[in-house]
């Protein structure tokens, strides 16, 4: 947005936004859960819906592999996916296995399938070895994409989730990071399919994994995200599902009964949130234009979109025109102005766009006294 609209003061317009609920009685929250940890989110928003200790450090097994995947995911979408040669090093590890050996030929995108479905431990190594040269150069990748993301209260060292005191996150960490890697397209897919052939180079072969994550077959809306299990850390959760648009993740850190756990927490979720779309497209505001022939030009909102929300509380959702009182030219059509913000309360939970529908150009100016009678110099 050019500086003119940063430094021409708001016009605020207070306006309700009515919202049909259309909603029976929510659930009550879970009561017992197992888990030593818990915590229920909403993807859109990252609001805590439910928790249960959920900023305590404890160690997470291979739910790890969430961040180690979205690592590799990303390297594989900057070079093309590249054909990644296992060797003796890569394999060398202890614990859940997607069966690779020295010498196979495989893509990063396939280690990545191998981590979220069969969550091999030899895959986290073969991708951290292949992408830092060292489990320990690997980990700092890992622990700054942790920061970028807001996992203010977890460290790393392991790309697959083995045991290390120095290795720990927090429920509510993980969501976050369950919701950070469910954006990107790739981490979905895999995460979210029950079974998936993986593709080696070398040897030529196609070999296929089942999700060790049940609830893809039997929690309605399931879409992943990964299970983990040390006798340290217990059994561990990350799952996310969605229903009428509504987004949620879940996670658990020690329960024994994980499933049930989840499913408690995800039916509560749905009980008590609703997906409000937002459409700024019948919104049309004359703004001032200052040095143009034009005196105003039409301005206009864009489509927009939809965001989960409590349900009893979406009704109460206001939206202000956040427009200056003139904008300068030139302006050229599509240009962004301003914006309508909504609100609920005073926590603001969607944005759209306003934008110039007509140039604006700058005003000739006309030849004074002087210049008509004896030009220019």
């Amino acid at each position: 947005m050019k500086k003119r609209f940063r430094r021409a003061a708001g016009l605020f317009l207070a306006l309700p936004l009515l919202l049909p609920l259309g909603h029976a009685g929510a659930e009550e929250a879970p009561q017992g859960l197992s888990a030593q940890s818990a915590v229920l989110i909403s993807a859109d928003t990252a609001a805590v819906l439910y928790e249960k200790d959920s900023g305590k450090q404890l160690s997470m097994a291979s739910t790890t592999k969430i961040l180690t995947a979205l690592l590799t995911l990303e390297e594989a979408e900057k070079k093309g996916d590249p054909v990644i040669e296992i060797t003796e090093e890569m394999v060398a590890v202890e614990g859940s296995s997607m069966g690779l050996q020295a010498g196979d030929e495989i893509t990063l995108t396939n280690l990545a399938a191998g981590m979220l479905l069969a969550s091999g431990n030899d895959a986290a190594n073969a991708a951290a070895l292949s992408l830092s040269g060292s489990q320990e150069e690997f980990a700092e990748k890992m622990n700054r994409r942790a920061k970028e993301i807001g996992m203010k209260d977890s460290h790393f060292v392991t790309p697959s989730g083995l045991d290390d005191e120095a290795h720990y996150s927090t429920a509510y960490d993980m969501a976050l990071l369950a919701r950070e890697a469910l954006k990107n397209e790739a981490f979905r897919t895999l995460c979210s399919s029950s079974t998936y052939q993986v593709t080696f180079a070398q040897p030529e072969k196609k070999v296929s994994y089942t999700n060790h994550n049940k609830l893809l077959r039997f929690y309605e809306g399931c879409i992943g995200v990964k299970t983990g299990f040390t006798k340290k850390s217990g059994r561990c959760l990350v799952s996310a599902a969605e229903r009428d648009g509504v987004t949620l993740i879940a996670v658990t850190l020690n329960a024994p009964d994980d499933w049930n756990d989840h499913m408690a927490m995800l039916d509560y979720g749905f009980s008590t949130m609703k997906s409000v779309s937002f459409d700024g497209s019948g919104f049309s505001f004359a703004l001032p234009v200052v040095g143009s022939d034009r005196q105003t030009v039409r301005v206009r909102g864009g489509r927009g979109g939809s965001v989960s929300l409590p349900a009893k509380e979406a009704g109460q959702v206001t939206c202000r025109v956040l427009l200056p009182p003139f904008c300068y030219a030139p302006l050229q059509k599509g240009e962004q102005v301003g914006r309508l913000q909504y609100y609920l309360g005073n926590s603001p939970v969607y944005s759209i766009p306003l934008f110039a529908e007509e140039d604006a150009a700058v005003q000739e100016k006309k030849p004074g006294f002087w210049e008509r009678w004896f030009g220019a110099a």
